[in-house]
């Protein structure tokens, strides 16, 4: 019998309880990694505790178990700290299982029954990873309405920030990302990862209603001008831009849909979709504030 376990690292409350719960009956242990200071891998403070009770209230089996360590190394570049933390989190989450699942906590599995059937499939195929596909939200414009990453066409694009599962004792390379033999799930029978050629190997197709929702940006405002401090991207972000570029297409989803064939790259492009939002855990949509301007 095949034995799955997972690895979460504690640091973002906003969807872990829908994150935890979709996986939570099929896997038997789940490893929570998390700085010992509740400190981010960029100095941030982060709401730990918080995260630790939402988990506690869920746990009804006893699965979790915490794996504390000294992660906000900031003498490191913060993609070293953020591998640092996962290859930590990956080996623990090894011990006594034969895959081990890496979903980030704001990572909502549309269809857990279908993930884990093709997990079975890359077990079989004697594949060293699940690449599955995610749909990519940026911002929630209404109930049930979003603004999801598109083609300049508007037609979906899967997301693959690394395999979602992968053997127990991998080592990884980058975050998520390992140099292994990928059994590759797609929406579409030839690729819609915009990181890959079209042409890139397809092993299965699934429907979009089966991915994974990938609620990266849907936070309130609040949340969102917090998340530019602990990010492992904070070094690109240009926060007050950025955050009234966010701000701008939440108010106008209209516009940022019509606007999208005239987009550089593929971080600016969208469609307006209709999704099956998980109970609880989503934000309204609010009114927003200005991002304040750093002093340089």
């Amino acid at each position: 019998m095949t034995r799955i376990h997972a690895y979460v690292l504690i640091a973002d409350p906003s969807f872990l309880r829908e994150s935890l719960m979709a996986y939570y009956p099929y896997v038997d242990r789940i490893v929570l990694s998390y700085d010992r200071t509740s400190t981010s891998w960029t100095g941030t403070p982060l709401p730990v505790a918080q995260c630790l009770k939402i988990v506690e209230e869920l746990d009804s089996e006893g699965k979790c178990v915490h794996a504390p360590g000294d992660f906000a190394r900031l003498d490191h570049w913060v993609f070293a700290n953020e591998t640092f933390q996962r290859q930590a989190a990956l080996d623990a989450a090894s011990e006594g299982a034969d895959w081990v699942l890496q979903l980030d906590t704001d990572e909502v599995m549309g269809d857990p029954d279908t993930f884990f059937e093709m997990l079975g499939r890359a077990d079989r195929a004697g594949a060293g990873g699940l690449d599955f596909p995610a749909r990519w939200l940026y911002t929630r414009t209404g109930p049930g309405r979003y603004l999801e990453s598109s083609t300049r066409l508007w037609r979906r694009v899967a997301g693959y920030p690394g395999p979602l599962a992968v053997r127990a004792g991998t080592r990884l390379r980058h975050a998520r990302q390992a140099d292994v033999d990928l059994f590759r799930v797609d929406l579409r029978e030839r690729s819609t990862d915009p990181a890959r050629p079209k042409d890139a190997p397809v092993d299965a197709v699934i429907s979009p209603e089966q991915a994974v929702l990938h609620f990266s940006w849907v936070r309130d405002p609040d949340t969102i001008r917090r998340k530019f401090g602990w990010s492992g991207h904070t070094a690109v972000y240009k926060p007050p831009k950025i955050y009234r570029r966010w701000a701008w297409r939440t108010r106008h989803p209209l516009l940022a849909t019509l606007m999208t064939p005239l987009m550089r790259g593929h971080q600016n492009r969208f469609r307006l979709a209709k999704v099956a939002e998980p109970p609880g855990g989503v934000p309204p949509v609010l009114e927003f504030e200005a991002m304040p301007e750093r002093n340089s």
